[in-house]
């Protein structure tokens, strides 16, 4: 029999256009040994074309019962703020349509929380890719070179830090701190952990609560990716300046010290060997870590897409992130990169 003393859970599912996906991140979550009369599936479909919601009526009579809502936004914020307000759950936890979640998840995310000093619970980013760029994408970002001291792409241990892999919440703390901003396209969760910890909350990330993500599958996936990225921070910061972390201006000094040398040097000439050394440091340092993480993979083949996979996220994350300085200047451009 069931024990009615669990909380109630609230599973909910920001999706558009995820046939690709869908049916193994769905089916994970309704294999949860989280017992069904106490979970609920919430899918908050963006409108989709390409055969997800058909897999949608595929799941509509499992156990627990999927209930299908409609984000016209198309965004996910406003999609998470809708699961949420539907949800009956104490307990509210995002699984994103790129993320195939263990087994116990569900209940490694209860128990975290139970244990009563987080308010926010989630496990590392664990990456996987299907294609050549796919598998050196998710290399490249477990790798502190690749992406910083942003730990939780990459922890083997427990910790406490400043933002988690999609996360679980008690339902109260939307209660405190409100819903997710839906000016926030992009850094949707780091800004909403940013207002959690300012307003006195932590976030735990442990190796217990284990997920799979599947990486984009080329490098013009991977640069629209951390391009809206990098625009996107610019938004977080305005409105939350004492958020910046020192990681966040490496991508974008290294992009501006490329064009200022690039200028520079057609007035003073000596400058191209200026660029020409950090290049080749660039690049040297890269395929030291590079190699170290592919042989590490048992993968030796993929280091020169990692090095290239290293080079894309920081070109795209530091263009993004001047693109969102101009856009502070030209509101009316921004807007171009509004959607994604």
């Amino acid at each position: 029999m069931t024990d009615s003393r669990l909380p109630f859970v609230s599973v909910v599912i920001p999706i558009r256009n995820e046939a690709a996906f869908l049916s193994e991140s769905l089916g994970a979550v309704l294999a949860q040994d989280y017992p069904a009369d106490r979970m609920e599936v919430i899918v908050v479909d963006g409108d989709s074309t390409d055969g997800t919601q058909k897999i949608l009526q595929h799941y509509h009579e499992s156990r627990p019962p999927v209930v299908v809502l409609s984000n016209p936004a198309r965004i996910v914020p406003a999609a998470l703020n809708i699961g949420i307000r539907h949800a009956r759950g104490e307990i509210i936890v995002r699984v994103d349509g790129h993320t195939v979640i263990a087994p116990d998840y569900v209940k490694q995310c209860v128990e975290f929380l139970k244990r009563g000093d987080a308010d926010n619970v989630g496990g590392p980013m664990r990456p996987k890719g299907r294609s050549y760029f796919g598998r050196a994408a998710a290399l490249a970002t477990t790798c502190p070179f690749g992406i910083g001291n942003s730990r939780f792409h990459y922890t083997e241990r427990e910790l406490f830090t400043d933002t988690v892999y999609l996360g679980a919440y008690r339902r109260e703390i939307f209660d405190r701190i409100g819903l997710f901003d839906e000016e926030f396209i992009c850094n949707q969760d780091y800004e909403l952990n940013y207002r959690l910890r300012a307003a006195g909350g932590r976030i735990l990330c442990t190796p217990q609560i284990r997920s799979i993500y599947y990486c984009r599958e080329s490098l013009p996936a991977i640069w629209r990716q951390y391009f809206h990225y990098g625009f996107w921070k610019v938004r977080t910061l305005r409105k939350h300046p004492r958020s910046l972390q020192l990681r966040q201006l490496a991508a974008p000094v290294m992009v501006l010290a490329i064009l200022g040398c690039g200028i520079l040097g057609f007035l003073f000439p000596p400058t191209w060997y200026l660029l020409a050394s950090g290049a080749i440091a660039y690049l040297g340092l890269g395929g030291v870590f590079a190699l170290q993480k592919a042989i590490g993979a048992g993968t030796p083949g993929l280091w020169p897409g990692v090095v290239v996979t290293f080079l894309t996220i920081h070109l795209a994350w530091g263009s993004g992130f001047w693109a969102g300085v101009l856009g502070t200047l030209f509101p009316a451009e921004a807007e171009k990169n509004r959607f994604h």
